[in-house]
């Protein structure tokens, strides 16, 4: 008898040493070759660390397609426990549907806190004033233009003071080169991009630096939105930009892949990781010496200053469903180590959010970044706000319609805040 007790007991606990085995798994969703393979170091470094296994789900690469899985998943209640986060508009949204674990306490009290750059740290901050998100790693954006292609014409490629100084420029270069002037990402395919990558350049210069007011409405109707829009239909008018690849499917492959490498397109809004992912080691169709034909230009305001937008590039986050938030919360902490941010830079181009990353010996390999590096302790960014993401889609709808001449930049206006109100209601719309 005590011999069958004895093996219950043993039976017990083995099942129980089991469970709590198969507990210790952490599923972390991730996408594109690029970002997985950046990860592999950390994820192999918390299986270590904690004792667990960490399961990677690869989900599908595009951002949109992404960000769709990812939040049908979490509506559902089974997304993994660790993702990251394509757009930084979406943050605000997930916050509020109560989809990411909030992190201030441990974040602040993370060794790495005190080395992140100010910027990174007041763009993670929630309009609650809570954290939820690791700022990892920073999106540095400005105009990129082909050095090589006007200096060769005899253009000036001296910083544009305004925006009419950058809107003259671009007509200059079609004159003299026949080449596109500029581009800014628009219209519904290119998604979130329209807004990241594009919109907002313009608008922190603008009459409307910020799209959120006081009281957390939306800011839409400012005269800077519409000044914004006006330069878009600017550049369509004066065909100084290309249009019809935009209204395609993957826009960005034509105009960024194709036209600028070719020197058919001379300037383009971009990021740090144009010149590794883009156009550099990691292109399919890269520029020969790009860090020496391809310069930068911060994006000039309205009528003064320069602006370097930043953004968060991917943060990550803990599903608050997790089954182990604690746990993930500890890796979360080990995704922001310097060591994971100098892979991702390598890998993807994007700037890593300390600033002690600039003694670290391989990111000082990445030599077409260490300029950047330093200059992210000036970035400028919108401030976080619950609804960017329908405000996001709104501005791919307006500009869409003034790609297809369907609309003046007051109509484009419209299409804005119409949609906004029709999505999240009038009373979030100043």
């Amino acid at each position: 008898m005590k011999k069958m007790v004895l093996g219950g007991l043993c039976a017990i606990l083995l099942s129980a040493v089991s469970t709590l085995a198969q507990a210790e798994t952490i599923r972390i969703a991730n996408h594109g070759q690029a970002g997985i393979d950046a990860m592999k170091s950390t994820v192999e470094r918390i299986e270590k660390k904690y004792g667990v296994t960490v399961e990677v789900i690869e989900y599908p690469a595009p951002d949109k397609d992404y960000l769709t899985k990812l939040l049908t998943e979490l509506g559902a209640g089974n997304a993994p426990d660790l993702f990251s986060i394509p757009t930084t508009a979406a943050v605000a949204d997930m916050v509020e549907a109560g989809y990411l674990a909030p992190v201030t306490k441990e974040f602040k009290a993370w060794d790495g806190y005190a080395n992140l750059y100010d910027v990174a740290k007041e763009l993670a901050v929630s309009p609650d004033g809570e954290t939820y998100v690791m700022p990892f790693m920073l999106g540095i954006q400005e105009i990129y233009y082909r050095k090589d292609v006007l200096e060769k014409a005899g253009i000036s490629t001296e910083q544009p003071k305004t925006w009419q100084e950058l809107l003259d420029r671009a007509a200059e270069i079609k004159q003299k080169t026949g080449a596109y002037g500029l581009l800014f990402p628009a219209g519904v395919s290119w998604g979130s991009g329209a807004f990241d990558e594009g919109f907002q350049h313009l608008l922190v210069g603008s009459k409307t630096p910020q799209l959120v007011d006081a009281d957390g409405k939306l800011d839409l109707n400012g005269e800077g939105i519409k000044d914004v829009f006006n330069v878009y239909k600017e550049l369509i008018d004066k065909d100084l930009m290309p249009t019809q690849p935009l209204l395609g499917p993957e826009p960005w492959v034509v105009p960024k892949y194709q036209m600028f490498p070719e020197g058919k397109l001379a300037a383009t809004t971009c990021g740090s990781w144009c010149y590794i992912f883009d156009w550099g080691r990691e292109s399919k169709n890269p520029i020969p010496d790009v860090t020496k034909v391809v310069g930068t230009w911060t994006v000039p305001g309205q009528s003064s200053g320069q602006y370097v937008l930043a953004n968060l590039a991917a943060p990550w986050a803990v599903n608050s469903k997790s089954a182990n938030t604690e746990l993930a919360i500890k890796a979360l902490m080990e995704i922001g180590s310097i060591e994971t941010q100098v892979s991702y830079a390598a890998r993807i181009g994007n700037i890593p959010a300390s600033k002690g990353a600039a003694d670290n010996a391989e990111f000082q390999k990445l030599t077409e970044l260490v300029p950047i590096h330093a200059a992210a302790g000036n970035g400028v960014f919108l401030k976080q706000a619950s609804g960017y993401g329908t405000v996001s889609e709104g501005v791919a709808r307006a500009t869409e319609a003034l790609l297809r001449k369907e609309t003046d930049a007051a109509g484009a206006q419209k299409i804005l805040v119409d949609y906004v109100k029709e999505t999240l209601g009038d009373d979030m719309v100043k």
